[in-house]
């Protein structure tokens, strides 16, 4: 019977064994018996199940992959959104209104009123009567927004230089600051634009503290829809470029403090470019 109940067809093998002949002092089989049999292959797999896991063997059962969600309306719609701010898309005082925005991604009021409420709660867009806009920055605005990004940047920055002296984990910054240096030497200020994102998600990605990195990335969005303006000048490439190299340069020795410093001047050099292109004058 063991040998039996060790095979996959164990019961089908049980249950087509003849029985014995009636007198032959043997047990007739009782219909029960078919039952009992199952039961107790039943309980011999579990318990071999059991036995091979605390073995080390790889369990009967395959492994389950967990199911991924997708993104619910609201957030992909946000994330649309963003992008378009991101690049600069939606210039200044251009209303965006539920229903238009509706119609275009084809879903209806609700995610959209949810994705450009939480855009507004984040300062990416003001509330203008019955739609919103993408704010026009005064001088105030620009001062606040590089307050908080001259005490959240380095601190990043710093927090990188532990890892980065690999330079397997430099890779993908190495990589932007040759394209950056590529696109700059053509005249190209769509693909320096497009090495500056790479660069920026590139130590991003190495920041640990995840909700740093999205403080990080909430306010330099308030200034990427100008983006195009201070980058298409090629003397503020040069200086954007200029600075990458110094942060790249300290981030190989894994000197944190250095990292840091060359960040702060790489956003004065930012404010004051952003500054120049928007036409407002420094107090």
């Amino acid at each position: 019977m063991g040998a039996i109940m060790g095979h996959p067809d164990g019961v089908r093998a049980a249950a087509a064994m003849p029985c014995p002949a009636a007198g032959s002092g043997r047990r007739r089989a009782e219909p029960g018996d078919l039952i009992r049999i199952i039961s107790v292959y039943t309980v011999f797999s579990i318990l071999s199940t059991f036995a091979g896991a605390a073995a080390g063997r790889t369990p009967v059962t395959p492994a389950l992959i967990p199911v991924e969600r997708p993104l619910a309306l609201g957030e992909q719609v946000y994330h649309s959104l963003r992008a378009l701010l991101r690049t600069g898309q939606i210039p200044h005082g251009q209303p965006l209104q539920e229903v238009q925005l509706a119609e275009q991604l084809g879903v209806s009021r609700t995610p959209v009123r949810e994705a450009m409420t939480r855009l507004a709660s984040e300062g990416l867009l003001v509330s203008d009567g019955r739609s919103f806009v993408v704010p026009r920055l005064a001088l105030r605005d620009v001062d606040d927004i590089y307050e908080v990004r001259f005490l959240i940047e380095p601190a990043a920055i710093r927090s990188v230089a532990t890892f980065t002296a690999d330079d397997a984990v430099r890779a993908p910054l190495d990589a932007a600051l040759a394209a950056a240096a590529a696109a700059h030497k053509a005249g190209d200020a769509e693909g320096f634009s497009d090495a500056h994102r790479r660069f920026r998600a590139a130590w991003l990605a190495l920041v640990p503290n995840r909700r740093l990195v999205r403080a990080v990335e909430q306010y330099a969005d308030h200034l990427q829809h100008i983006r195009a303006l201070t980058l298409g000048n090629r003397q503020v490439r040069a200086i954007v470029l200029k600075g990458y190299r110094r942060i790249a340069a300290a981030l190989a020795e894994g000197n944190g403090d250095a990292a840091a410093e060359a960040m702060r001047a790489n956003l004065a050099e930012a404010k004051r470019a952003f500054v120049e292109a928007m036409g407002l004058t420094e107090s």
